[in-house]
């Protein structure tokens, strides 16, 4: 099996298995920081940390429970679902994402790959509180080999420009998008944690990498 083809079948099963697994490292995290650090900003415009893991714990909680208005997971949506959070306490919404990262994987499983991107959101979002808390391993870790094989196949279900990943932390390449006879690959060189930055549209400040081929704004998946 080749580079361009590792991705082109959906595992049903991997964002459960992320979540689960971000789940048994972020949770203990979370329980076990002071109140204040919570009101740290994250790298989402006009969000703290509280703010961060309110939409969190909304967005699984709409998995789980199938609720989707029409501009479900839209700026408004999102602001409404922190707004409807303000008054609980941070142990309820750490609880609640908790039973969410527990309870989603099943239904994203079942989704046929619509809600794949909620998975990989979750991972992302985990590292968003890591980088606000100066936390190793922000949007990589443990689990970044997950992740990166979960992107490369929602790159390659959307139909994302084809990107060759030369990453300094994994031993193989790895194709991300859909190859076309359009345009070759872009081209990238660096480590797993600024890839997913460039595709997650984080901060890419301090950060060192080759790209050529490709626009950075091109491989945005949330922006």
């Amino acid at each position: 099996m080749t580079a361009a083809d590792t991705h082109a079948v959906r595992d049903p099963e991997l964002p459960g298995k992320l979540l689960a697994a971000e789940r048994d490292a972020l949770i203990p995290l979370l329980r076990g920081r002071p109140e204040h650090d919570f009101e740290l900003r994250t790298c989402c415009p006009g969000w703290t940390v509280r703010h961060l893991l309110a939409h969190c714990s909304a967005a699984l909680s709409r998995v789980v429970e199938s609720r989707y208005e029409e501009d479900v997971f839209s700026p408004a949506a999102n602001d409404r679902d922190i707004a409807e959070r303000s008054g609980r306490s941070l142990a309820e919404i750490v609880d609640e994402l908790e039973r969410g990262m527990t309870d989603a994987g099943p239904v994203i499983a079942k989704a046929g790959g619509a809600l794949d991107g909620v998975g990989l959101g979750e991972w992302v979002h985990a590292g968003d509180v890591r980088d606000a808390w100066g936390e190793p391993g922000a949007y990589a870790g443990p689990q970044v080999g997950p992740a990166l094989d979960l992107l490369a196949w929602i790159t390659r279900d959307r139909g994302r420009p084809a990107l060759h990943a030369d990453l300094y932390d994994l031993d193989e390449p790895l194709l991300l998008g859909a190859p076309s006879g359009d345009r070759p690959p872009a081209r990238y060189i660096g480590d797993a944690a600024t890839l997913v930055r460039l595709h997650a549209g984080r901060p890419l400040t301090g950060t060192r990498y080759e790209l050529a081929g490709a626009r950075e704004a091109e491989l945005d998946l949330f922006g």
